[in-house]
């Protein structure tokens, strides 16, 4: 018997992962769009060669995933998932460790950098007027203009979030928001409060404003790197994030 030079890996996916990746292929090779019917579980049992066991336990996985939906009547049927939905039943940041959480904080300065380009193209006379509200509430309330409100903080942004009218990205925000909060909270990363900025100017939320006003994308991404300074530092340096 000839011998082999590799030895072949062994196969540790279980029976009902097959039948789970199966159906996924199932789903491509057939083209299935959302409100399409699904076949009977008898019968995808019989197709797959598989106990209705087996082939429910898949099925179940895949309506965890959002793929599958059952009406009343009218059985099973394809289902488009709801990608946020299915990271929004995960992410409790009591539950993650350092490291998912520095890069989803990481996450939330990429995405706060990128959407310039589309807060000029959509932006309102009514985005601008709501946008100084916030901050002349803001002004009116807070003494020290050098360090982060994290309440005025999460107004102002996600009104940003709001203006580039990509809902994905809004409800991205949203889930983030809580990661956001629980790294701000855990210590002062800003020396009790007081950062440094190497400009020697901390950009506040009313020179980004002036900056959408009548600025560019390039001039509001650079002034936004500025105002997210703590971060992009905290997240560069700090060995315990």
């Amino acid at each position: 018997m000839k011998k082999s030079d590799k030895i072949q890996p062994i196969d540790t996916l279980s029976l009902v992962d097959k039948v789970e990746l199966r159906l996924m292929q199932y789903f491509k090779e057939n083209n299935l769009k959302p409100g399409d019917p699904i076949t009977k579980e008898l019968d995808l049992a019989a197709s797959l060669g598989v106990s209705r066991t087996v082939v429910r336990e898949a099925l179940l996985r895949l309506r965890t995933l959002g793929f599958i939906e059952s009406k009343k009547h009218k059985g099973m049927t394809f289902k488009e998932p709801d990608i946020i939905n299915n990271f929004e039943r995960i992410l409790d940041p009591n539950l993650l460790g350092n490291k998912t959480l520095k890069s989803l904080f990481e996450l939330r300065l990429i995405l706060e950098m990128g959407m310039a380009d589309f807060l000029f193209q959509y932006k309102t006379e009514e985005d601008l007027e709501e946008l100084e509200r916030i901050v002349e509430e803001e002004e009116a309330t807070s003494y020290d203009k050098t360090v982060f409100s994290l309440d005025k903080e999460i107004a102002f942004h996600a009104k940003l979030y709001q203006i580039s009218k990509n809902t994905t990205l809004q409800r991205f925000q949203d889930l983030l928001l809580p990661v956001f909060e629980y790294l701000y909270q855990q210590d002062e990363f800003m020396n009790n409060g007081r950062y440094e900025y190497s400009s020697g100017q901390f950009v506040t939320h009313r020179m980004l404003l002036d900056n959408l006003k009548v600025g560019t994308p390039e001039t509001f991404r650079n002034a936004m790197r500025r105002h997210l300074e703590p971060h992009f530092d905290r997240v560069f340096h700090d060995k315990h994030m």
